[in-house]
């Protein structure tokens, strides 16, 4: 008797339409084209090999690249083997590399030889990698017990036709580990099942086509690069990868092989529009920004440069995409709100479900002021934490993931983010947001960038404290940033309160290892019992 096929949601299926549409489109990485045929001979190598080595069902295998081909083909090949994709984060200090290998416990680990000092720095503390298959753009293979082979060579020696069978969709397809305010980095899982559904739901609140040229300028160690090399290959988008991010190379690429659609945090887009060759526009370009505020002034730059851009909301828990202003900035398209909508985390993707709660758990009004935490539902969320049932339950308290954000939602549905939980400033009481306040005094034609935090303060609590990164020549004081505030204040912008009696000038703002503001770093840099900022964060480098 004859059964039906049940079909696996396996990421496998997302390779599907670009071959059998036979798209001419292309995966360029420096001088190599590939065409969608030929990532498949690639992907079909690469499964060949690590299976080789063992790698099933139930295994990891951990990778440390740049942005490229190889990483696209592990994004595929690694996680249709039944085993888990570690993306390792190597911004990230030896010592938390060395944790999360540990933690996440890779059988084989593919590392590019330009991080062989990182690689030095903790193989000798490595508990569970067996096998290193190494990345030589140039130069030799390194000498370590350990070696499999070179990645190329390995691949030349394997099967294009390798079978991959399929399994359970919900089986583990990916891991990487996100670190937080606090404790040591949580290891953050995804299944098969979770992310085609994210690709689908990606695609159709970005509306992103097959006719688009795709560059990622988030790194493919965080997040998957958002979903966005999932869903460019189940189209069969050109896609441009730009290996290490030197600004100047970036610019090129992204006029050069005319890309359409991109997306990045905030520091990265201010990277861009100042490195040489940005000052024409960007013609046809789409840029999607998350990760952290969008501020007002960084939103007009774009603009004036001709890029399409919009909000999107998420977090490393939420595979990330919860939410997407396209929609409700094209309605705002000429009109005085335009980059306001732009700016905003916008509507949620089909099957979200999106709520922001008060103290007691309860909804607040749909008045675009009333604020709360930010809670979902998606079929896509991490269900736990890798090992950690204590953060685990934390994260799913009342059986909705707890964003620790704090927003509100307007009455056409879409939804702001007004502050992170830690981020708020709590003075005599009342809440201030600092990401309003950075957005104010982002507005002064001299200021480059601006990180608003709490301080304590004995009478308040805490008050408003604003670290500012002056453009180069340019004529900017304290006194000009407590007028920026100030004129807010007497609009009925912000309160009266708001304004921040301690303003500090640095050379630059302390960034995490994905380019977000790293307000962390700068509450402990900051000494509270003299209004100081410790030397640290004036001589810090970005």
């Amino acid at each position: 008797m004859n059964e039906a096929y049940q079909y696996p949601l396996l990421i496998k299926q997302l390779l599907l339409t670009p071959l059998a549409h036979k798209t001419r489109a292309e995966i360029v990485y420096g001088e190599r084209r590939f065409t969608y045929p030929e990532l498949r001979d690639r992907i079909g190598r690469l499964g060949s090999a690590l299976s080789r080595l063992g790698v099933g069902i139930g295994d990891t295998v951990a990778v440390m690249d740049v942005d490229s081909n190889r990483y696209l083909e592990c994004y595929f090949a690694v996680p249709m083997l039944g085993a888990a994709l570690q993306t390792v984060n190597i911004r990230l200090s030896p010592d938390q590399v060395l944790y999360c290998l540990n933690h996440a416990a890779p059988k084989v680990l593919i590392c590019n030889v330009a991080f062989l000092p990182l690689f030095e720095a903790v193989r000798d503390k490595l508990t569970s990698v067996k096998r290193v298959i190494w990345i030589c753009e140039s130069g030799p293979v390194p000498d370590d017990p350990r070696t499999a082979g070179e990645y190329e060579a390995s691949l030349a020696n394997a099967d294009p036709e390798h079978a991959f069978l399929d399994f359970d969709e919900n089986t583990r397809a990916t891991i990487f580990y996100t670190t937080g305010t606090t404790g040591l980095p949580k290891g953050v899982t995804f299944t098969h099942r979770q992310l085609v559904l994210h690709t689908l739901a990606e695609v159709i609140a970005t509306r992103l086509t097959a006719n688009d040229v795709y560059m990622p300028l988030t790194p493919m160690f965080h997040v998957h690069a958002w979903g966005f090399p999932y869903s460019a290959t189940m189209l069969g988008c050109t896609q441009i990868y730009p290996g290490q991010y030197v600004p100047a190379k970036l610019v090129e690429l992204l006029r050069n092989e005319r890309v359409t659609f991109t997306h990045c945090v905030p520091t990265v887009l201010q990277m861009v529009l100042g490195a040489p060759g940005a000052d024409a526009p960007f013609d046809g370009l789409r840029m999607v920004i998350g990760g952290s505020a969008l501020p007002r002034a960084l939103c007009d730059a774009a603009l004036e440069r001709g890029i399409d851009i919009y909000g999107g909301y998420g977090m490393s828990e939420t595979c990330p995409v919860l939410t997407c202003s396209r929609a409700i900035s094209e309605l705002a398209a000429g009109t005085a709100d335009e980059a306001i909508t732009r700016m905003k985390a916008g509507q949620p993707l089909p099957l979200v479900e999106m709520r922001v709660m008060d103290g007691d758990f309860r909804d607040v009004p749909h008045d675009g002021v009333t604020q709360g935490e930010v809670v979902a539902r998606a079929p896509w969320l991490t269900a736990t934490y890798h090992e950690n049932p204590e953060a685990t339950r934390a994260l799913w308290e009342n059986g909705y993931l707890h964003t620790q954000d704090i927003g509100v939602i307007h009455p056409d549905g879409s939804l702001q983010i007004t502050d992170r939980l830690k981020d708020v400033i709590k003075t005599g009481g009342e809440w201030i947001s600092s990401l309003e306040l950075e957005s104010i005094i982002g507005r002064h034609a001299g200021v480059a960038e601006v990180a608003v935090i709490g301080v304590p303060d004995s009478k308040w609590g805490e008050r408003p404290a604003a670290i500012v990164v002056a453009r180069p020549e340019a004529s900017v004081d304290a006194s000009h940033v407590r007028d920026m505030v100030r004129q807010a204040a007497e609009a009925g912008v912000v309160p009266k309160y708001a304004v921040p009696e301690r303003v500090h000038f640095v050379e630059a703002l302390p960034k995490t290892s994905v380019g977000k503001i790293d307000k962390k770093r700068m509450r402990v840099l900051f000494t509270a019992e003299t209004g100081e900022v410790d030397v640290a964060i004036t001589s810090f480098r970005a």
